[in-house]
C-alpha cells in the first residue's frame, strides 16, 4: 500500500475539524482553553473570505492495489497576509498548524509547507512566507530550519483587547 498527502483548500464542510484542531493545537502548545464557538465562528469567517485566511488541508491517500483512494484529513494549517511597506510587498503568515498526533514526523507538515511555498512564489507581489512559534518548542523550530525557515530575530509583542465580559 503506498501513502502519500495531497494538499487541498478547505471548504465549508471543513468547519467542525479545523475547529476541533484549532482546540487541539491551543491546549498542546500553549495550554490554554478556546471557547469553541468564538473559534467556530473565526474560522466560519475565515473560510467565507479569503482575504481574511485561507485554510489548507493535508488528505492522507491511501491506494490499495485495485482500491480507490480515500483521503482523510490529518493536518492543516492557515495563510495569513501582511502588507510590507518596507517591500512593496505581502508577507504570508503561516498560522494554526496542527497535525493529528498519529501523523506526525511523517512528513505531513512539509507537503504543507511546501504547497503554500509553491502558490506564494507563484503569486506575484508575495515576498515570503513568516510564522511564529513557541520559544520552547524546539521540535517544531527544528522542523521549519529543516524546510530552509530561518530565525527572524524579532520577539512578538501584543496588547490583547479583551471582549468585555457579558
Amino acid at each position: 500500500m503506498e501513502t502519500r498527502y495531497r494538499i487541498r483548500a478547505a471548504q465549508a464542510n471543513d468547519l467542525a475539524w479545523l475547529a476541533e484542531c484549532a482546540i487541539a493545537m491551543a491546549w498542546e502548545t500553549e495550554r490554554k482553553r478556546l471557547d469553541a464557538g468564538t473559534v467556530r465562528a473565526g474560522i466560519e469567517a475565515g473560510l467565507a473570505d479569503a482575504a481574511k485566511a485561507r485554510y489548507f488541508v493535508a488528505m492522507r491517500d491511501a491506494a490499495a492495489a485495485g482500491a480507490e483512494v480515500i483521503g482523510v484529513p490529518v493536518g492543516t494549517l492557515m495563510l495569513t497576509t501582511e502588507w510590507s511597506d518596507w517591500r512593496n510587498g505581502d508577507w504570508w503568515w503561516i498560522q494554526s498548524v496542527y497535525v493529528l498526533p498519529a501523523h506526525r514526523r511523517q512528513g505531513v507538515y512539509a507537503a504543507l509547507y511546501r504547497h503554500v511555498a509553491q502558490l506564494a512564489r507563484d503569486c506575484v507581489g508575495v515576498i515570503g512566507l513568516r510564522l511564529y512559534v513557541e520559544k520552547d518548542n524546539v521540535v517544531a523550530q527544528r522542523t521549519y530550519a529543516a524546510l530552509g525557515m530561518e530565525d527572524a530575530r524579532y520577539l512578538l509583542y501584543q496588547d490583547w483587547f479583551k471582549p468585555p465580559a457579558a
